[in-house]
Parts: structure tokens; C-alpha cells; sequence
């Protein structure tokens, strides 16, 4: 690669040709997937493929299936900023209806013909021109660029518990909910009370049937209350557009003013944030039970989990909470620590995900031979900005280590992404650059700067969360979301080694 390049050489020295158009790849036809599709074909920009390992979009929202399924952001929160919805049918939208809206989507901006679904990544290979991409089907496609979209909520994570696999009734992982199993007057365990397994028993435990839950840490619940919109309210909606625009900016506010500065600074809010916890908590009457279901770490240091319905479900009389540890799996139950065996004839796994994957098993490879693999396992996963790789060029992750996915609507912050993105496209089709790549002094500033503004955040209080990555330092962005889309409001291209088209003479 060339030597870097000024800021002020690049914008002084850039060709005047005819705009080139790059080809790209975008591996994902999830939410952020999507995006990059749409922002794409907004420039002008009609030489993409998506690539989607599922037959569908939707992503996350397609993977999962399980009863209960909801978001937990306000659904005319969770919109594309230049898409709202006036037709969500609750306050927190249903998976099958964030999926018909990334449907609607997908067809309104007319991003179907350039998905091709039931294909995978394999391999990249940069050549020092272009991507090089090896399909698991063995088919091959090149770009100049590289965007990986593909979320970090799709590894489905199995805990290790001996004898898991002698289970002989119906055995599911929530992201693969079996949907041919009736739950009805069955004995049911549920190992997991993150949000999917709070979800889960908030459905599942008003069929007929008996719920066992399996507690390995209780967790911080909050009582944001959900609520059905009327059809009045949707109609009112549909004609007043604006009505869902000022819906989007008031959730906006709210998350900004009280949960992202709770989140990153002790005060007010985290105080706030925690009454409403415990308030929450003393609705369960029975004390043993609530002294089962209270957390010893403070609130929002794990993912919080929003549930008005929660405690009320453990009070059900055919809810039992188990919280001596699982010994082993046999094949009529689960024998826990007290000797105990719990038969059952279904056992669910809401036991999350390998979100540390990111892009992976997608392998990348330099032109220098370098894989991203022996770079990660070395130091864990890292991206400056969460989004660029040093010594990995025109390659952009969506969604990567240390972007707000714990403090703030992930969409909002994606746009922020994408949009950055586009500005380094747009900087080759004006012939400013082939390739950039962040340098890694730059990157290892933004670590440094991380690791000074994760003091004071509730993710260093003392628990164990699934933030925590392999060097120690939670993977989410210790500021507020709206800071992080100030650091994207444009490339500093001091922070990156590019090389130039090469200039022919007369």
C-alpha cells in the first residue's frame, strides 16, 4: 500500500474524470444490510449484491420465531429515521412486524433484485485492488468494496452442560424454535432469563402447561410498560405522517436524556433508573421468591431487561423458579446441584449468542496473507470507529466491537455508519482514492480513548456480562449514542494509509 496520503493532498489533487463506479458487496440482507442497499442506490450506485444466507430479510427478525417475541426499543423508535411505520400495532412491535417492515422495506426501495439469498461468505481475499469473495456454495464474485452486515445476534450460543445432548423429549435454542412442538400440557424447562427468556416465560406461561425456569442470574428488570395502539391511532397516524415523526423524536429525547446518561455516568438518572428496578422487584409478594429473583450487581450493569409483565409470570402457579445450579441433562429432565431431577418432556434454550462473532465464520485475508482470525484471536476483536480494520482495505463492518448496541437504538447509530461509509465511496468515485485502511496508531488511539471513558460506566460496576471482550473492556461505546454519530460525521482521512489511482502522463 502507499504511503498515507494528506487530507488537504487528497481534496487539492483529485481527478476530474467521469465519476468511477465501484461494484460492492454487502454480506447481510438484515436491517443494516438493507440500509447500505438503500443509501447505495441513492448515490447512484446500482453495481451491488447482497448476499443473505436466509430466503428471506429481516435478519435477527427473521432467525427468531419464539413466543413473545417483541422488541425492546418503541417501535416508532425502531424505524429507519426516513421510513416510519404508522401502522406498528404495539408500543413495542412484534418480531413478525419488524419483519414485515424491513419486507415493505426491502420492496418499496426496490432492493429485491439485487439480494441473492441461501449464499454465505466464505473467504475474502483482497488482491490489492478488489475483494475477492468464495461463497460456501462455491460461488465467486469481486468489488472494490466490502461491507459486512451481518449483525452479531445469529451464532446461537449452546451453554456446556453434560448430557445435554441425551435429552430425549424436544430440545430447542430459542433462535431455532421448533415450531411443530405443542407446548400445551407439557412439562417445560427454560434455561435463560436475559430478555429472550423473559419473553419466552412471559408467553409461555399462560398455555396450559407447567414452566420451569432454569436461573443461572437473576436479572434487573424494568417496568416499561407496553401498550396495543387502538385502530383509531393507527389510522390518525397514517394521516398525519408527522404524528410518527414527533413519536421518533421524543423516544429519541427519552433514551438520550435518561437511558444513554445512565448508562455512562453515575447521577440522577442511573438513580432513577435503579428506583424503578426495585419498585418493580417488591411487586413480587412472596419474599423468598423476590430474594430468588434479586440481582446482586447493580442495574443496567448486564443488558436491562424491559418487562412490566415479568414478575407477574413468576407468580403464576404453574411457574416454578429453579435456581440451584444444573448438574447435568439426562434424558427425562435436568438433575440439578440439590440431587434433584426435574422431568421434563421440552427443554428451550434461551441462552444467547456468540456475539463476539461478529462477521465470522467469514474469513479475511490481506493481499499481504494476514487473516483477520490470526489477528483477532491474537488481540480479540477491534475496529477503529467499530467499523475499519487496519492492514484491511475497502472492507466495512456494520454493527462491530464498541458501537452502541447496548445504549441506544441500533438503528440510529447504523445510519450514522452507513453514512460514513458512503462518504469513502463517494471519495473513489471521485478519483480522490483506491483504497484506504485505518492506520493502526489511529486505532490504537480510539482504544486508548475508550478504555479513559469506560470509568464511570455501569459496564465496569463488577458484573459479568456478555459485553466483556477477550482484552478485558466491554465491547459498547462509552459515551452517548449521539457522540459516537458525531465522531462518523465524517472520515479523517489523517487516520488512514491510502493509495491513489495511478496518474497517466502524456
Amino acid at each position: 500500500m502507499n504511503a498515507p496520503t494528506s487530507a488537504a493532498a487528497l481534496h487539492t489533487r483529485e481527478h476530474h474524470d467521469a465519476a468511477r463506479m465501484p461494484r460492492v458487496i454487502i454480506l447481510g440482507a438484515g436491517m443494516s444490510g438493507l440500509l447500505a442497499g438503500i443509501r447505495l442506490r441513492k448515490a447512484g450506485i446500482e453495481d451491488f449484491t447482497i448476499y443473505e444466507k436466509g430466503q428471506d430479510v429481516g435478519g435477527t427478525w427473521r432467525e427468531n420465531r419464539y413466543p413473545g417475541l417483541a422488541c425492546d426499543v418503541p417501535a416508532h423508535y425502531y424505524t429507519y429515521s426516513f421510513e416510519p411505520n404508522p401502522d406498528w400495532h404495539h408500543r413495542f412491535a412484534r418480531g413478525p412486524e419488524i419483519q414485515n417492515y424491513m419486507r415493505h422495506v426491502a420492496e418499496k426501495y426496490d432492493l429485491r433484485r439485487h439480494i441473492v439469498f441461501g449464499e454465505e461468505g466464505a473467504q475474502a481475499r483482497f488482491d490489492g485492488r478488489r475483494w475477492q469473495l468464495e461463497l460456501r456454495s462455491g460461488r465467486q464474485d469481486s468489488a472494490e468494496f466490502l461491507i459486512a452486515a451481518c449483525g452479531f445476534l445469529h451464532h446461537p450460543s449452546e451453554p456446556d452442560i453434560p448430557g445435554l445432548d441425551s435429552f430425549a423429549g424436544a430440545r430447542f435454542h430459542s433462535a431455532r424454535w421448533d415450531d411443530s412442538v405443542d407446548l400445551k400440557d407439557k412439562r417445560i424447562g427454560l434455561i435463560g432469563t436475559g430478555s429472550t427468556g423473559v419473553q419466552i416465560a412471559c408467553a409461555v406461561s399462560r398455555l396450559p402447561c407447567t414452566l420451569n425456569v432454569f436461573q443461572r442470574t437473576p436479572q434487573w428488570v424494568f417496568p416499561l410498560p407496553d401498550r396495543q395502539y387502538s385502530l383509531v391511532e393507527r389510522e390518525l397516524v397514517t394521516q398525519v405522517p408527522a404524528l410518527a415523526r414527533l413519536a421518533y423524536g421524543l423516544y429519541d429525547e427519552l433514551f438520550d436524556a435518561l437511558f444513554s446518561r445512565a448508562m455512562i455516568r453515575p447521577g440522577p438518572q442511573r438513580r432513577l433508573i435503579e428506583a424503578a428496578c426495585h419498585w418493580n422487584l417488591r411487586r413480587v409478594r412472596d419474599p423468598e421468591l423476590r430474594r430468588r429473583l434479586t440481582p446482586d450487581y447493580q442495574p443496567m450493569c448486564k443488558r436491562i431487561v424491559m418487562s412490566w409483565e415479568y414478575y407477574e409470570a413468576m407468580q403464576r402457579p404453574n411457574v416454578k423458579l429453579v435456581t440451584e445450579g444444573i448438574e447435568r441433562v439426562v434424558p427425562e429432565g435436568i438433575v440439578t446441584g440439590d440431587g434433584h431431577t426435574h422431568p421434563l418432556d421440552v427443554l428451550v434454550l434461551a441462552t444467547g449468542f456468540r456475539t463476539h462473532e461478529y462477521m465470522r465464520p467469514l474469513e479475511l485475508i490481506n493481499a499481504q496473507g494476514l487473516s483477520l482470525s490470526s489477528l483477532w484471536d491474537e488481540r480479540g476483536p477491534h475496529a477503529y470507529n467499530s467499523l475499519a480494520i487496519p492492514q484491511f482495505p475497502n472492507f466495512f463492518l456494520l454493527g462491530g466491537p464498541n458501537s452502541p448496541l447496548a445504549n441506544g437504538s441500533v438503528i440510529l447509530y447504523t445510519e450514522a455508519l452507513v453514512d460514513y461509509v458512503m462518504q469513502c465511496i463517494d471519495l473513489y468515485r471521485r478519483g480522490a482514492l483506491d483504497t484506504l485502511a485505518p492506520t493502526q496508531a489511529a486505532t490504537d488511539a480510539f482504544y486508548d480513548q475508550l478504555r479513559h471513558d469506560m470509568d464511570g460506566t455501569v459496564w465496569v460496576t463488577g458484573c459479568q456480562n456478555w459485553y466483556i471482550g477477550k482484552d478485558g473492556l466491554p465491547e459498547v461505546w462509552p459515551r452517548r449514542p449521539r457522540e459516537f454519530n458525531a465522531l462518523l460525521a465524517r472520515p479523517r482521512l489523517e487516520d488512514f494509509e491510502i493509495s491513489r489511482p495511478t496518474v497517466e502522463t502524456a
